[in-house]
C-alpha cells in the first residue's frame, strides 16, 4: 500500500509564511504542532467540542483539529504564540485564569477574538463565546474577570488584519 501524497503548501503563520509539505488530509492542529513545532494549540477531544486547539483564521475562533490545513492557504492564521505578551495573556495571569493551563491557550485565542469582535461586550456575550471552550479544572470565573478588565481598559482595540 502506498503511502498518501503529500504537497507544499505557503501558510501564513502569526505574520510570517511558512511552507510546509503534507498531506491534503493533515489537521491544521497536526501541521501546527508537528510541522511548524508551534504546540500552543493542544490536541484534547479531537472532535472540535473542548477548544483546546483553537486559532483564529483570519481573526474568526477555529478549533485547529476540525479544518484541513490545505483549507487555510491564503488565510491569516493566528496561534497562542503569535499573540505574545497581549493585555489578555497578562490578565490570564494576573487573575490566575488557569489551573492545569491545559486549555488556557485556547481560551485565550478565543477571548482575543471575542475582544476584537466585542469591544463592549456584556456578561450574557461572555458567556456565550466562552461556552465554545471547556475547562475541566473550572476556572470559569477567573477567565471572564480576566476579560472583563482587557475589555473594561481597552474598551476599542483597531483591528487592522495584525496581531
Amino acid at each position: 500500500m502506498e503511502a498518501p501524497a503529500k504537497c507544499e503548501m505557503q501558510l501564513l503563520v502569526n505574520g510570517e509564511t511558512k511552507s510546509v509539505v503534507a498531506r491534503q488530509a493533515d489537521t491544521l492542529l497536526f501541521v501546527l504542532r508537528n510541522e511548524l513545532g508551534l504546540t500552543g494549540a493542544k490536541p484534547g477531544c479531537l472532535n472540535g467540542d473542548c477548544g483546546a486547539c483553537t486559532v483564529l483564521v483570519d481573526g474568526i475562533p477555529i478549533k485547529s483539529c476540525m479544518m484541513l490545513a490545505i483549507e487555510t492557504v491564503g488565510k491569516a492564521i493566528t496561534t497562542s504564540e503569535g499573540l505574545h505578551n497581549t493585555a489578555i495573556q497578562r490578565a490570564f495571569v494576573e487573575h490566575f485564569a488557569f489551573q492545569c493551563g491545559y486549555c488556557t491557550p485556547g481560551f485565550i485565542m478565543n477571548a482575543f477574538a471575542l475582544i476584537e469582535r466585542h469591544p463592549d461586550a456584556d456578561d450574557r456575550i461572555i458567556q456565550e463565546w466562552l461556552e465554545s471552550n471547556i475547562c475541566r479544572c473550572t476556572s470559569y470565573k477567573e477567565i471572564e474577570a480576566a476579560v472583563k478588565t482587557v475589555l473594561a481598559n481597552h474598551p476599542s482595540i483597531p483591528n487592522d488584519g495584525h496581531f
